[in-house]
Parts: C-alpha cells; structure tokens; sequence
C-alpha cells in the first residue's frame, strides 16, 4: 500500500468555509475509485493548511491518478499548488465497521 499527502500550504488566503465546501463536492468523485482504498480531507486552521490523504492499493495506482492535469486542476480549484508526497505503509489499522 501506498500513502499520499497532498498539501495545500496557504498562506493569508485561508478560508476554512472554502476549503470544506471543496472536501464535501468532491467527496463522491473518490467514492468507489479503483485503486483507492481510503482518502481523508483534513484541516489545519492554525497552520493555514489543508491535507488530503490517500491510501491506495499500489504506487501505480497512485502515480496514475496524480497527473500533471489533476494536479494543475487542484491548484485551481484550491487556490493554491500542492505538495505531493508518497509514503510506503507499513501497516495500517481500519476499525471502521460495514
């Protein structure tokens, strides 16, 4: 499995409200994606961020999805260019009932 955060590092142009409305449009888009087994929309006000984190079942997978045309679509859509980093996960506990 491969891990991805994607974050969004603003810097006086923060807006929660904004960013929220992003994660509950988007949230769809993801549900049931192949390859995907998790993405979580996170904030941090304080810090002026906003990290999206994936889980995917392979790096290519992930790679796949991560283009130049998602990422110049996200920098529109947030406002702002991500950083994108991949992880290995060692191990990964999911408590989430079905």
């Amino acid at each position: 499995m491969i891990g991805v955060f994607v974050t969004f590092r603003y810097r006086d142009n923060f807006d929660e409200r904004a960013v929220r409305k992003i994660a509950d449009t988007a949230r769809s888009k993801f549900e049931g994606m192949p390859g995907l087994r998790s993405k979580a929309f996170t904030l941090n006000p304080v810090k002026r961020e906003a990290t999206n984190f994936y889980v995917w079942e392979s790096e290519d997978a992930a790679k796949a999805f991560f283009t130049d045309e998602v990422l110049a679509r996200v920098t529109d859509l947030y406002g702002v260019r991500p950083s994108v980093e991949f992880v290995q996960i060692a191990s990964l506990v999911e408590n989430a009932r079905r």
